[in-house]
């Protein structure tokens, strides 16, 4: 029976274990993968999620968590990989349970989980299909959207439309970024009606160039979208009916999506770093040195513990732990585990 890389892992743990040299070696060894300081330290767990041998992962782009714990990871799937189910699912202690979405071969890339009553519910933003899709925790199709006839100027001008992620308001509403495509932001209520569009190409206040990921960010007086603004370097704040609020600039490179929890939120950096920042967004502590290392179409041997290639998604598990998936063609996912 072959052994997938996770069972392979816990094997080399367990002889580690065998004996009080080995031991040493072990502890010596977790004091070099711990990443962040203070009361924001995490040990890396390189290759955490139990991924079966038929699976072979493409750009790991997209991760959720639901009310079970259950893990959700969107990939792209490797052309070598003899299931083409682009969305897998792990309990919360990283095994393996069951998969689905062959249609998002390919183009899976940003998955966001609300809770809509007394469902969950995934909304899936396909790059290569260009269509944002909403489904049922077990791949049900809900419904599917792709570029807004509403807003004319796709039409008029010919514009691509390449949807990129989705963040949840406070009254059913979502928002829809255009990261890929022609730099817009599309609010929808929870019925999926259209209800407006802003933001548009540009580096000055309520313009933005690949908005990449959305959050709304809930941690102030007021509700605000955090759009990460990754080709201008930085995060952009709006009102919830899409005004331009304010910038965060210091520690940001290209800010690719968002998690919080607690008051701190997790900003994944494709810049090979991933950011804490306090509730006045101040930086907290960076996760990773932020030096691309040029390793992203190496082999797997040739990646470093503790240093990040393209961090591209990452979340605040229930239990404080962060999940990070990286934009690496053969698959990176890596679980940062709490030491506070």
């Amino acid at each position: 029976m072959s052994l997938s890389r996770r069972n392979l892992l816990i094997g080399a743990a367990s002889l580690a274990a065998a004996g009080p040299v080995h031991a040493l070696s072990q502890k010596m060894q977790n004091r070099e993968l711990v990443l962040g300081s203070g009361s924001s330290r995490y040990l890396w767990v390189g290759d955490w999620l139990d991924i079966p041998d038929d699976y072979r992962l493409g750009d790991t782009h997209g991760v959720a968590q639901d009310s079970r714990g259950h893990i959700y990871l969107a990939h792209t799937v490797h052309p070598s990989s003899k299931s083409k189910d682009a969305i897998l699912v792990f309990d919360e202690a990283g095994r393996f349970l069951r998969s689905w979405g062959d249609r998002f071969q390919g183009g899976a890339h940003g998955l966001d989980l609300r809770k809509e009553g007394e469902h969950e519910y995934l909304y899936h933003c396909d790059v290569a299909h260009r269509v944002v899709v909403k489904t049922k925790l077990d791949g049900t199709v809900v419904w599917e959207k792709s570029t807004p006839p509403e807003f004319g100027e796709y039409a008029s001008k010919n514009l691509p439309y390449i949807p990129t992620n989705v963040a949840f308001g406070d009254h059913g509403e979502f928002y829809v970024a255009d990261g890929y495509g022609s730099n817009w932001i599309h609010r929808y209520d929870l019925a999926g009606n259209y209800l407006q569009t802003f933001g548009g190409p540009g580096s000055e206040p309520g313009k933005v160039q690949q908005p990449h990921g959305l959050w709304v960010d809930r941690r102030g007086p007021e509700p605000l979208l955090a759009v990460a603004d990754r080709a201008n370097r930085r995060i952009q704040y709006f009102s919830l009916d899409g005004k331009h609020h304010s910038f965060v600039k210091n520690g940001m490179r290209l800010p690719c999506h968002f998690s919080i929890q607690n008051g701190k939120m997790l900003v994944p950096d494709l810049e090979s770093v991933i950011t804490i920042l306090d509730e006045r967004n101040d930086v907290i502590t960076h996760l990773g040195d932020g030096h691309p290392s040029g390793l992203r179409d190496h082999p797997r041997n040739d990646f470093v513990p503790t240093k990040f290639i393209h961090p591209h998604d990452a979340m605040f598990l229930r239990n404080g732990d962060i999940l990070v998936a990286e934009w690496v063609p053969i698959g990176r996912v890596t679980l940062l585990r709490s030491l506070n």
